[in-house]
């Protein structure tokens, strides 16, 4: 049984959990938020304090992902790293209580206020909020009702922070993201489909050591998970610099991992840090399994054509970038990995038409570029 007085330290001890395993999640952590090494000691200190900080998980229009990937995390588990140390006391999906009870244990946190304020699945506009309604309240009345009071919002998944699935074309529930219908409280947002459950345990670590949540872009997602694209860290971005490009599933290049872009990847226009943190334990990720990014963290990918090629011809590449030179010799892709992720997206993009043309390694079949990607996505990285 866990009391109020416990810190996190004393919870993972009583469950077997080493001091030196507390600290190398405290590492972990620093690590993920993209923190100095000397950031763990500050986290441990934060994360020993005994207190315990109310939790208000709202599901709405969604499928349960969310849910269901934060409570499968690991090493440690996600219930011993934050749900142990937070008063979660409103969740449909791992409350026991049901019905009027649980609707009284809400009110009764929301009225008490100090919470932070989870949200998955998006809020639905549509005929005054018929679609998706919970003990007779609309999505939206839902939201701001459980906004009042709250001192931070966390918009988990595509579908909390930009529609998502439901808000795809045509839309026929008007479906939203929180942003869209809060406006007076900080919000963050952690999209994916479904979100990696290790950008949430940072995020809701870093509000527990300084108070206040991560920085974030323009889009509210956190900066450390959020703030490069995932072209830049993919380990098939020596092969997209070298022309070296899938044509077809079960080719010979699919075979040896080469670059997914022919096949639709959108890694080269999404932002997150899929290449880094992985999904299962760090197992793998799409790209690594062989299938290409669908962008499930940027705003309307279910809009995008899914299996053709970004239009990255029409990005600009800075004056300050050195030029494309014919190369003298074979490169290395490996090496292009290396060099390129340095570089960023831009140069290995103009690198790979370049050397395609120079060196015919792609047959003759260069990148599409009729191809034209929603605005939204082609004005973020337009600059």
């Amino acid at each position: 049984m866990l009391h109020i007085g416990e810190s996190i330290q004393e919870i993972l001890l009583t469950r077997g959990v080493s001091r030196r395993d507390f600290m190398k999640f405290c590492g972990l952590m620093a690590s993920a938020l993209a923190l100095p090494k000397n950031t763990e000691e500050m986290i441990a200190r934060a994360l020993e304090q005994p207190r315990r900080t109310p939790v208000v998980w709202l599901e709405l229009q969604d499928c349960a992902g969310c849910s269901e990937a934060f409570l499968r995390s690991s090493s440690p588990t996600a219930a011993e790293i934050v749900l142990d140390v937070l008063s979660v006391d409103y969740h449909e999906t791992i409350m026991a209580a049901s019905g009027y009870r649980a609707e009284a244990a809400k009110e009764a946190s929301i009225e008490a206020g100090g919470y932070v304020l989870v949200v998955e699945g998006s809020i639905s506009k549509g005929n005054n909020g018929v679609y998706c309604c919970i003990g007779g309240k609309s999505s939206v009345d839902l939201v701001q009702e459980a906004a009042r009071n709250a001192i931070a919002i966390i918009a988990v998944g595509n579908c909390a922070t930009f529609g998502g699935i439901p808000a795809a074309s045509p839309n026929p529930t008007d479906a939203v993201g929180v942003m869209n219908i809060i406006s007076d409280k900080p919000i963050i947002n952690i999209p994916g489909c479904p979100m990696n459950p290790v950008n949430l345990t940072a995020t809701v670590v870093h509000f527990l050591t300084f108070g206040t949540l991560p920085e974030t872009d323009a889009l509210k997602r956190p900066l450390f998970a959020f703030g490069d694209l995932i072209h830049n860290n993919c380990e098939r971005r020596g092969h997209f610099n070298a022309g070296e490009f899938v044509r077809m599933w079960g080719d010979e290049g699919h075979r040896k991992g080469w670059c997914l872009y022919q096949m639709g990847c959108k890694g080269p226009i999404s932002s997150h840090n899929c290449p880094i943190v992985r999904y299962n334990e760090g197992t793998n990720w799409p790209i690594g399994a062989g299938h290409p990014c669908i962008g499930c963290s940027e705003p309307g990918f279910w809009d995008l054509t899914t299996y053709s090629p970004v239009n990255l011809p029409n990005v600009t590449p800075p004056t300050t970038y050195p030029p494309i030179e014919t190369p003298d010799r074979q490169i290395s892709p490996a090496g292009i990995a290396i060099s390129g992720t340095a570089v960023g997206a831009i140069v290995g993009a103009a690198g790979a038409f370049a050397y395609s043309t120079l060196t015919n390694r792609s047959n003759g079949n260069g990148p599409e570029v009729e191809k034209e990607i929603p605005d939204h996505v082609e004005e973020k990285h337009d600059e």
